[in-house]
């Protein structure tokens, strides 16, 4: 069985890691970036690694969330993409990618494996119909 990596976007150090610890214990591997100047910087070099993409929406100065979904999008056109955010969600059907995920903070991890998880089985399925 290949490994399932996520590129994780957050800014929140404490939340990054219980994400992160959360996601790895439901067998994911995480590549975690704390900005968005990171994360666009991991997509750069080989975004095709990534089956999913899991970013805050305000990541301080740079690029945001929104940015970050986009250019995943632009570089592998059926990247799963889950946003969170505390205060963003209703910009999220003008900001958001086509058939992305917003989870609302404060959310329970399991939510966020079950949406993400949802949306890479759909991803495989239409790769594959």
């Amino acid at each position: 069985m290949t490994t399932i990596v996520l590129l994780l976007v957050e800014d929140d150090s404490a939340l990054q890691e219980l994400l992160h610890t959360e996601l790895e214990g439901a067998g994911f591997e995480i590549a975690a970036a704390s900005d968005g100047k990171q994360a666009l910087a991991e997509l750069a070099v080989d975004a095709d690694r990534f089956r999913a993409v899991i970013t805050d929406i305000k990541l301080g100065s740079g690029p945001d969330g929104w940015e970050i979904g986009r250019r995943a999008r632009e570089l592998v056109p059926a990247m799963p993409v889950v946003y969170m955010s505390g205060d963003s969600a209703t910009e999220w059907a003008s900001k958001g990618v086509p058939n992305s995920v917003m989870l609302a903070k404060p959310f329970a991890p399991a939510q966020l494996i079950t949406e993400i998880s949802r949306l890479i089985t759909e991803a495989d399925i239409h790769r594959m119909g």
